[in-house]
This record gives structure tokens, C-alpha cells and sequence, in this order.
């Protein structure tokens, strides 16, 4: 039985815009599979007003991926509408997970269209002329989102929901091995404190590794990777959980810092 991909989108659609959440999507709407689940996420894009401005990976660790009860990784896109500046200022309202979770993030410098042979690493690095830092704030529509599965989770655009695009790399990037490169980041309340720390490898093992499987992905889905859009290959550190009120401060070395905040 094929499943309504309008109305399964906008039934999501508009949950995320009110500020609540559902059980789950009704039997008749809910994808049995991956690329069911892609069809909804298209669909749902679609009502933006705007192209992605990027795309995210979601479960890109083994622990990520047991705390969602899926199998591997995810993609999502970032609508145009959701990126915010360096140093913003974000309202919680609606947001359940009220995690950040710091990320890289990249650009290529032509488009990747979709193929049958798949991209290697090597071929998507020496494509990569961009690289970001990244925050991202991620939340679902479902009330409780490690239940419903990965086809529903794709089709909730893999919980994309706020994302805070730091600035860009200048100087000697390439070549840098971003596995090995720690992150530290840092929450300060009015109540509490506390710091955390990662790594590239916390992404697939290396980030470059999540950005080619997202080409990848969107191959299969018949979907080309454009240099006008950024990939952020999902968080280097165990999500940190934020509070209204609340400063996040990510140092990336000799990268550079960014910091966001949440209204009080």
C-alpha cells in the first residue's frame, strides 16, 4: 500500500511549526522503508520557502546510532530558514532534546552528481574547497523519537531543527588530519558550568569518511551535492545538554571558536 507523501509531510510539517509533537505518524502514512522515508523528507522540504542550505548527518557514532535504535547513519536537510549567524541568539521554545552538539562542516567546490559507481574518499576530499565550523540543535516531531524507527526518523528530516553556522577556516586546512583534531566546548548557566571535550574520529571515524557517505547517499537518492550547500557530518563530542539561559562555547583549536546562546 503506497502511503500519502503529502499529507505524512504535512502532518510533520506542522508540528514543527507549532512547537508540538505526535506519537507517531498514522499507519497509513508511515514509511515501511528508507526510501519512503526520503520521499516524505523531499516533500516536506518542499514546503520552505527556499532551497537547503545544507544537508546534516544524523547517527554518525555507534552510540548515536544504539540511542536512536538505528542502524547507521542518516541524512537531513538544513532549511535555509533555520541557519543562524555566529553568536545568535536562539529561542527553545518546542525544542524537547535541548542538546548542541558541535560539528565540521564543509563545501565542495563543484557539484557531485548522482552516479552508479560510488565516491571514494579520496575523490570527495579533493573537491572540498570550504570548511566551517558548526552547531547544531537538533530536535523531533515524535514524542518519543528512539522508538519510532529509522524510516520515520528520515522522513522527520533526520530531527533537523536549528543550526548555527560558525565561521569559516582561512589558512592551511588541507591536510590536516581532522580525526585526530580535539574539540573542546564549553556550557555556562546561570546555575552551572561544565565543559566537554571530542574529536573528528567521533564522526564515522573521521568526518571526511561522513561527508563522502552523504554524497553517497544522496546519490542513491538521485540527488547532486551543489557547491552553494554545506554538509555538517554531525557532532565530534557526546551532545551537550543546554538550558534556556544557557551560553555554548566550542573551541576548535587552531581552527577557531563560535559561541551561541538561548534565550532566558
Amino acid at each position: 500500500m503506497e502511503i500519502d507523501i503529502q499529507a505524512a509531510s504535512g502532518l510533520l510539517w506542522n508540528a514543527w511549526h507549532d512547537g508540538r509533537v505526535i506519537d507517531a505518524l498514522p499507519d497509513e502514512l508511515r514509511p515501511r522503508s528508507r526510501s519512503e522515508g526520503y520521499a516524505v523528507q523531499a516533500s516536506f522540504a518542499d514546503r520552505s520557502a527556499a532551497s537547503p542550505a545544507g544537508w546534516k548527518i544524523a547517527a554518525t557514532s555507534g552510540a548515536g546510532q544504539r540511542h536512536i535504535n538505528v542502524d547507521g547513519p542518516l541524512a537531513g536537510r538544513i532549511l535555509a530558514g533555520r541557519v543562524h549567524s555566529d553568536g545568535a541568539c536562539l529561542s527553545m521554545r518546542g525544542n524537547r532534546m535541548r542538546v548542541a552538539e558541535p560539528e565540521f562542516v564543509f563545501r565542495v567546490g563543484r557539484p557531485l552528481p548522482p552516479r552508479d559507481k560510488p565516491y571514494g574518499r579520496d575523490e570527495v576530499v579533493k573537491v572540498v574547497d570550504g570548511f566551517n565550523l558548526g552547531i547544531e540543535f537538533p530536535d523531533s516531531r515524535y514524542l518519543d523519537f528512539v522508538t519510532v524507527g529509522e524510516a520515520q526518523l528520515i522522513a522527520d528530516n533526520a530531527c533537523a531543527h536549528e543550526f548555527v553556522l560558525g565561521p569559516e577556516v582561512l589558512g592551511s586546512w588541507k591536510g590536516i588530519d581532522l580525526a585526530a583534531h580535539r574539540v573542546r566546548a564549553m556550557v555556562t548557566g546561570s546555575a552551572r558550568a561544565y565543559e566537554r571535550e571530542g574529536e573528528g574520529a567521533n564522526v564515522l571515524g573521521d568526518p571526511y569518511v561522513a561527508l563522502t557517505w552523504l554524497v553517497n547517499e544522496l546519490s542513491s537518492l538521485r540527488i547532486t551535492l551543489m557547491p552553494d550547500q554545506f554538509v555538517t557530518t554531525g557532532t565530534c563530542m557526546t551532545p551537550l545538554g543546554v538550558e534556556p539561559g544557557d551560553e555554548v562555547t566550542v573551541d576548535y583549536g587552531a581552527f577557531g571558536c563560535m559561541t551561541c546562546r538561548f534565550e532566558a
